[in-house]
Order: C-alpha cells, then sequence, then structure tokens
C-alpha cells in the first residue's frame, strides 16, 4: 500500500475501494456525534458512500498531482481514525487547499486533528506548490476551530451558507481560517 505521509503516531494513504475502507466510512458517517456539525446527526446510507463520497475522495486532483482525500491509520495497529482532507479549490491548481478532516470519536481529544493537519500543511507548502490553506467549520464547533488554530491558520471571517441541513448551531454561520505559504515561512 502506498503511504502519502507518515506522522510520528498515524499514517495517511488513499482510500481504495475495498469493503474494509467502505466499511470503516460507514461506521464513522453512522456516529451522530462524528456527524452533529455535519448534518445534525444522520448516518450517511451506505450505498451514497460507496457511489458519490468513495469515488470522491478517490479522485485525483492534476493541480496537485494526487488525492486529495486521505484515510488516517494508527501506526503499529492500523486502526481507522478517520480521514483528512488536503482539496484544492480548483481541480487543475495546487495554490489553495482545502484543510479537512473527520476522525472516529475514539480519536477525539488526543491531538491526531493537529499532528495531521500540522503534516499536510507542511508537505502542501514544501513540496505541492500550494500557496493558501483554507479550513471551515461552524461557529459553534469550537473542539474543531481549536484545531484550526494550534494548526497555524488564523480566523478570517465569518459567512452563511446556504446549505441543505439545518443544524443547531448554523444562526450563527460558519467560519473561515486560512494560512499562507509566507506566513508559514515567517512562523518557522
Amino acid at each position: 500500500m502506498t503511504l502519502f505521509l507518515e506522522t510520528e503516531r498515524m499514517t495517511l494513504r488513499p482510500f481504495t475501494t475495498s469493503e474494509q475502507d467502505l466499511d470503516a466510512l460507514v461506521e464513522l458517517d453512522g456516529d451522530p456525534e462524528v456527524m452533529r456539525y455535519i448534518n445534525g446527526g444522520r448516518a450517511t446510507p451506505r450505498e451514497e458512500m460507496r457511489d458519490e463520497r468513495l469515488p470522491r475522495f478517490m479522485h485525483r486532483h492534476p493541480g496537485l498531482g494526487t488525492y486529495g482525500y486521505w484515510a488516517a491509520e494508527a501506526k503499529g495497529t492500523g486502526e481507522f481514525l478517520g480521514w483528512f482532507e488536503f482539496r484544492p479549490l480548483q481541480d487543475d491548481s495546487p495554490d489553495v487547499v482545502e484543510l479537512g478532516y473527520r476522525l472516529r470519536r475514539a480519536a477525539w481529544g488526543k491531538g491526531y486533528a493537529v499532528e495531521g493537519c500540522r503534516a499536510l500543511i507542511h508537505k502542501g507548502f514544501t513540496e505541492l506548490g500550494v500557496r493558501r490553506v483554507t479550513a471551515n467549520a461552524m461557529t459553534v464547533h469550537a473542539a474543531s476551530r481549536r484545531v484550526m488554530e494550534k494548526a497555524g491558520l488564523t480566523f478570517t471571517r465569518t459567512f452563511f451558507g446556504d446549505w441543505p441541513d439545518v443544524v443547531e448551531g448554523s444562526e450563527h454561520g460558519d467560519v473561515e481560517y486560512e494560512l499562507t505559504k509566507e506566513e508559514w515561512e515567517r512562523r518557522a
């Protein structure tokens, strides 16, 4: 299996069409707490995961020369922790990427999200030609906002999207954070 990135405690690898990957994603999106700030806690149906989400996770972006979503596994055990997104906003350009993550509840509060985000940012700025990293979360999602801040991103704006699902707290909008390569280099 090809590894995309390795950190101190986990590996990030491309998704496959295996039943194992599909089962892990269905389980992840089946946890109401994991999905709370995504769609109010509803599970993603297996068919939707197989036919829509997994193919999107396996799309190669010509601008980056690689995929935009990565399965995160614990080193040593191979336990599925969740996934990370590092996807260009324009398919054919590496300039601006969106950073995201979704982790199993068992992985929350252990620093995996920050560890993965920092490693992806480093790889993006040093190897992939990325100029700016953005990330979004619901305004009320304090834990996700802390991850973005610890990863080095700074608050840019609050915005109100036209989302298909009304989620508790969505009346407060969403927030966008960002980090430019220049700012990252100044801090290094």
